[in-house]
């Protein structure tokens, strides 16, 4: 694997890039936001650091996002939840706070890839699927967009993921830990609010906070779309 490590501080960069290239990955290393932009297209994995010295990382990261659909861990000293929210709303697959053990890094690390690199649970089980409608919103499965209204909204990867299993079962209510494994690969990750995040994504971005029903205590079910409060 070809790693894009974006770190301004050398010797964290170099601690990072040697565990890197201890398990076989080759690593490059840059610490300013424009060579990030200028050496994305090569990576196959990125880990982004926050704090920069020529653009902030959170604008980095959406910057990234618009041309870059690899797997993308943030790895920074900023911890207030504001900030883990905006990051995984931005586009980033997992968030990790300095300091961490890099024992730690690399297993999210590890997860992250055999998440992205596979097929998602929603492709693999309902390929011929036909879109399916929760008022006026259309969630095109196999074509992996969704409409409101007849116009488009942009939903991050991992945004989608979570509606299209949602809606490939229209009538289920799954569990959070059901959620978690099928899309994360994780069922442990349901102490993180990575879920909570993703959903909240999903009714802000939709304008239609009834999309995605809670079930109190227990997980989400596809709603009704529009004429619903949002739940709570």
């Amino acid at each position: 694997m070809h790693a894009l490590l974006v770190e301004d501080d050398d010797r964290m960069a170099h601690a990072l890039g040697t565990a890197l290239a201890q398990r076989g990955h080759t690593v490059r290393r840059v610490g300013r936001a424009l060579d990030a932009l200028r050496h994305v297209h090569e990576a196959e994995f990125v880990l982004l650091d926050l704090g920069l010295p020529d653009l902030d990382g959170l604008e980095l990261l959406r910057r990234l996002r618009t041309v870059c659909d690899a797997p993308l861990i943030v790895v920074t000293a900023r911890c207030e939840e504001r900030d883990i929210v905006q990051g995984l709303r931005a586009g980033a697959d997992d968030y990790v706070v300095k300091p961490f053990r890099m024992a730690e890094l690399i297993a999210r690390i590890d997860s992250v890839r055999r998440r992205t690199d596979a097929p998602s649970a929603v492709d693999r089980t309902h390929p011929e699927e036909q879109p399916v409608r929760a008022g006026d919103v259309e969630i095109d499965l196999a074509g992996r967009t969704v409409t409101v209204g007849g116009a488009e909204v942009g939903l991050t990867r991992r945004e989608f993921d979570v509606l299209a299993f949602l809606a490939a079962r229209p009538g289920e209510v799954h569990s959070r830990e059901e959620i978690l494994d099928r899309i994360w690969g994780d069922a442990f990750l349901a102490t993180s609010r990575s879920l909570d995040v993703h959903v909240s994504g999903i009714r802000t971005k939709t304008g239609r906070s009834g999309l995605v029903r809670t079930v109190r205590g227990f997980g989400y079910q596809l709603g009704a779309g529009d004429g619903e409060r949002n739940p709570r």
